[in-house]
C-alpha cells in the first residue's frame, strides 16, 4: 500500500472510529442527563437536539479554516478526548454543588457536538486530494453512518452495560486519542506544528490516565452528595441506576434517585399494596406482579398459603437479580424471589400483556411513579383495557397511585383513567414516614362489581391469620376514608383520561405539592 492510499485508508477509518465515539458521546449525555435531572423523553430529546444544532455550528464554522488543516483535525481529536473523557466526572463532581447541573451537561453537550461538526467537513477537505469529490463524499460518510450504527450497539450491550457512565466517557475519549496519535505519529512529516502537536499528545496522555485513576472516587463523591446516607450499593444498568443506602440498621432502595423503600417502614407500603386485593379475591391461583422486583410484594403473596403461581414481570434483569443475591434484599424480601411458584419474566409490563391471554384472580401493580413520557402508556387507558382483559370473573387489581395528598390530581387522573377502562374502582390510602400520604387504587369489572360492593365486602376484613408486621382489620377499615379537603383541589372536576396519545398524568404529576413534603 502506498503512502497515498495508506493515509486515505487510515482517514476514513478514523472517520468510522469518530462516528463510533461521537454517536456514544451523544448517548452517554442523554442518559447522563436523565439519571441526574429525570424525564428521559425530555432530556433525550434536549440533549440530542443541542448536540445536532452544535455539530451543525461546527460545520459552518469549519468552513473559515484554510490551512494546516491536518493539525486542525488532530487538535479537534485531542479536545474531544478531554471533553468526552470527563463529561461524567464533571456532570457528577458539580452536581454535589450546585442545582443547575441542566446548564453543566447541556453546555457540554454543545461544546461536543460543536467538535464532532468539525471533524466531517475537514476530514472531508483532507481526503480530497486523494479522491474525487463524489467518491470522496460517499466514502466519508458511509464510515461516518457505518460507526455510529456499531456505536449504538455497543452503547446498548456493551459499554453501558458492563463500564457503566464512570468508564464508558474515558473509553471514548480514548478512541479520539487514538485517531489523534495514528495522525500525530504517522504523519508527523506533514504537520505544520508538529511540536505542538506532541506537547498535546504528552498533556492528553497525563491527563487520560490521571482521570482513569481519580474518576471512580469523584463520582462516588458526587453521588454520595445526592443522598443524605451513606452509599452501600450501586449499580447502572441498562435501564436504570441502582442504589442502596444505609441509616443505622436500616437501608434504602433508589431508582433512578427516587426511593422505592426503606427497611425502617416498607411494611406500611407493602401490606396495604397486596392484602386489600388478596382479601377481596376469591381465587389465589394466579397472581400477576407488574413491577415489584424488589421481592417484598412477593413475600407479602406468599404469606396465603392456597396461592398457586405467581408471575412477575420486571423489565430489568438486575432488580430481581439484586433481590436474589443481595444481602439487604433478601433479609427484606425473605428469600421470596427463590421460591418455585414464582415465576419472573423480563419484559415491559405493557408488552407482556398484549401479548399474554392467561387470566389472573389478582393483578398488583408496582410500578414506578408516572413521573417520566415514557412511563405513560403504564398508566393509559389502553393499559387498564388489557389489564381488564386479563382479570378473571372476579378477579382483583391492584395499583400503587402516588399520593392523594401532594399530587392530587395525577392520583384522580389514575382513578378516572381505570374507570374509563370498565373498572370499578375503590381509592384507599396510607401514612408511610418515609414516602408521605400515600394511596392504591383497587378494581374489579365493573358491571359484575361495583365500588359500593368492594368497600361492603372489605369491611369484614380481619386480616387473620396474615402475619402482618403493621395492617390489622381495623387499620385497613380507615384507609378507605379520606379526610375533609384533599380532593377538594380547583382542578378536580376537570381531570382527563390519560391516553398513549395525550399522556395528560405526567403534566399532572409535575403539578404535585411535593415540595411541601
Amino acid at each position: 500500500m502506498n503512502s497515498i492510499r495508506r493515509f486515505s485508508f487510515i482517514l476514513k477509518a478514523s472517520v468510522f472510529a469518530t462516528g463510533l465515539s461521537g454517536i456514544v458521546a451523544e448517548y452517554v449525555l442523554s442518559t447522563l442527563a436523565t439519571y441526574l435531572l429525570g424525564n428521559a423523553v425530555f432530556q433525550w430529546t434536549i440533549t440530542m437536539s443541542l448536540m445536532l444544532f452544535a455539530m451543525g455550528l461546527g460545520s459552518r464554522i469549519s468552513k473559515n479554516f484554510r490551512w494546516h488543516l491536518l493539525d486542525l483535525f488532530i487538535a479537534v481529536e485531542f479536545l474531544l478526548s478531554i471533553l468526552c473523557a470527563s463529561a461524567s466526572v464533571l456532570a457528577y463532581g458539580l452536581a454535589a454543588h450546585t442545582e443547575n447541573i441542566g446548564l453543566v451537561i447541556y453546555a457540554l453537550a454543545m461544546a461536543i457536538g460543536l467538535l464532532i461538526g468539525f471533524e466531517i467537513p475537514l476530514v472531508t477537505r483532507i481526503n480530497q486530494d486523494y479522491e474525487e469529490l463524489r467518491t470522496n463524499i460517499a466514502n466519508v460518510m458511509e464510515k461516518d453512518y457505518y460507526g455510529a450504527l456499531v456505536g449504538g450497539l455497543l452503547f446498548a450491550f456493551v459499554a453501558l452495560p458492563y463500564l457503566g457512565l464512570t468508564y464508558t466517557p474515558i473509553a471514548l475519549g480514548t478512541i479520539n486519542f487514538a485517531v489523534a496519535s495514528i495522525f500525530l505519529w504517522s504523519f508527523r512529516h506533514l504537520l505544520y506544528r508538529s511540536r505542538i502537536a506532541i506537547g498535546a499528545f504528552f498533556v492528553v496522555t497525563a491527563f487520560l490516565i490521571g482521570l482513569m485513576l481519580a474518576a471512580k472516587p469523584i463520582i462516588l463523591y458526587g453521588e454520595q452528595a445526592r443522598y443524605k446516607d451513606k452509599i452501600v450499593y450501586e449499580e447502572q444498568t441498562v435501564y436504570q441506576k441502582l442504589i442502596i443506602t444505609q441509616w443505622r440498621n436500616h437501608y434504602w432502595l433508589y431508582i433512578n434517585g427516587q426511593e422505592q423503600f426503606s427497611t425502617y417502614d416498607e411494611e406500611r407500603y407493602h401490606e396495604p399494596l397486596v392484602h386489600p386485593a388478596m382479601q377481596l379475591a376469591t381465587s389465589h391461583q394466579r397472581i400477576l406482579v407488574l413491577g415489584g422486583g424488589d421481592g417484598l410484594a412477593v413475600r407479602e403473596l406468599l404469606k396465603y398459603k392456597d396461592i398457586g403461581t405467581i408471575t412477575l414481570v420486571d423489565l430489568d434483569p438486575a432488580m430481581p437479580r439484586l433481590a436474589r443475591t443481595h444481602p439487604v434484599l433478601l433479609a427484606a424480601n425473605g428469600n421470596s424471589m427463590a421460591d418455585p411458584r414464582v415465576n419472573v419474566v423480563h419484559e415491559d409490563a405493557g408488552t407482556y400483556l398484549r401479548n399474554s391471554s392467561e387470566l389472573f384472580d389478582v393483578i398488583i401493580i408496582d410500578l414506578p411513579d408516572p413521573d417520566s413520557v415514557d412511563l405513560m402508556h403504564l398508566y393509559s387507558l389502553d393499559f387498564y383495557q388489557m389489564l381488564r382483559h386479563h382479570l378473571s370473573a372476579d378477579g382483583v387489581v391492584v395499583t400503587q397511585a402516588g399520593s392523594p395528598y401532594f399530587a392530587t390530581l395525577a392520583f384522580l387522573c389514575i382513578d378516572r383513567t381505570m374507570r374509563a377502562a370498565g373498572l370499578a374502582t375503590l381509592a384507599y390510602h396510607n401514612q408511610v414516614p418515609t414516602m408521605g400520604e400515600w394511596g392504591w387504587i383497587l378494581a374489579m369489572r365493573a358491571g359484575t362489581h361495583g365500588t359500593t360492593g368492594m368497600r361492603e365486602r372489605l369491611q369484614h376484613v380481619r386480616i387473620e391469620g396474615i402475619p402482618t408486621r403493621y395492617l390489622t382489620g381495623e387499620a385497613l377499615q380507615a384507609m378507605f376514608t379520606f379526610g375533609k379537603g384533599v380532593f377538594d383541589h380547583p382542578k378536580a372536576g376537570d381531570v382527563e383520561v390519560n391516553t398513549r396519545h395525550k399522556p395528560v398524568l405526567y403534566r399532572y404529576y409535575k403539578e404535585a405539592r411535593w415540595d411541601v413534603y
